[in-house]
């Protein structure tokens, strides 16, 4: 079985910052590609960025500059570091993994809320 769990949602003012998690366990081979992605009501759910396990990231050109992800493969984390937050940043973030011969799996999400 696999689980993703992201942490470090919250309530932020415009031009705060935030740093989410997310871990995954229970199957740790052929993982090879995690990222964040985010939907607002009313809103199709988007990329907001995503990343290799050779260190490869993509941004959408929406949060490029403000935004930040890693990874730590050892530990199977995966980091959004979000700067410089906006109101229109809100929206549940979810965390994605992309197994290659398993597909792809979805975290439970975690809710970011940006507003003075």
């Amino acid at each position: 079985q696999v689980q993703l769990v992201e942490s470090g949602g919250g309530l932020v003012q415009p031009g705060g910052s935030l740093r989410l998690s997310c871990a995954a366990s229970g199957r740790l081979f052929n993982l090879n590609l995690m990222g964040w992605y985010r939907q607002a009501p009313g809103k199709q759910r988007e990329l907001v960025a995503d990343i290799t396990i050779n260190g490869r990231t993509n941004y959408a050109d929406s949060v490029k500059g403000r935004f930040t992800i890693s990874s730590d493969n050892a530990k199977n984390m995966v980091y959004l570091q979000m700067n410089s937050l906006k109101p229109e940043d809100t929206a549940v973030y979810y965390c994605k993994g992309t197994w290659y011969g398993f597909g792809d799996r979805w975290g439970q999400g975690t809710q970011v809320t940006v507003s003075s």
